[in-house]
């Protein structure tokens, strides 16, 4: 059965650093594209970022770029974001989630067909 299940979420200062991992099972995880999507209260979900099967393209929010990093381990199914530089408007639950093919494509949730239950970000103070 397919699960990806992320942690590493928190309470972070603004300015301050996470990193988030999502462990992937029961698929074939090198064979398809990976993205993270953030949801935050009222709002719908929106792309974070994305990488290819076999990590070696990516894709970014453009506001996101420069303070994000997506990273993939496919040996040990495992797909990482590292967030620095954090804001307060970063503040939202983070989903992993599964594409239906290899490529990063469009990187827009509605690509993305298996979600994990997600993980809760805060950057306050």
């Amino acid at each position: 059965q397919l699960q990806v299940v992320e942690s590493g979420g928190g309470l972070v200062q603004p300015g301050g650093s996470l990193r988030l991992s999502c462990a992937a099972s029961g698929f074939r995880f090198d064979y398809y594209a990976m993205g993270w999507f953030r949801q935050a209260p009222g709002k719908e979900p929106e792309t974070v970022s994305c990488i290819n099967s076999g990590g070696t393209d990516t894709k970014y929010a453009y506001s996101l770029k420069g303070r994000f990093t997506i990273s993939r381990d496919n040996d040990a199914k495992m797909v990482y974001l590292q967030m620095n530089s954090l804001k307060p408007e970063d503040t939202a639950v983070y989903y992993c989630a599964v594409s239906t093919v290899s490529a990063v494509r469009q990187c827009v949730p509605s690509e993305y067909e298996s979600w994990g239950r997600g993980t809760q970000v805060t950057v306050s103070s």
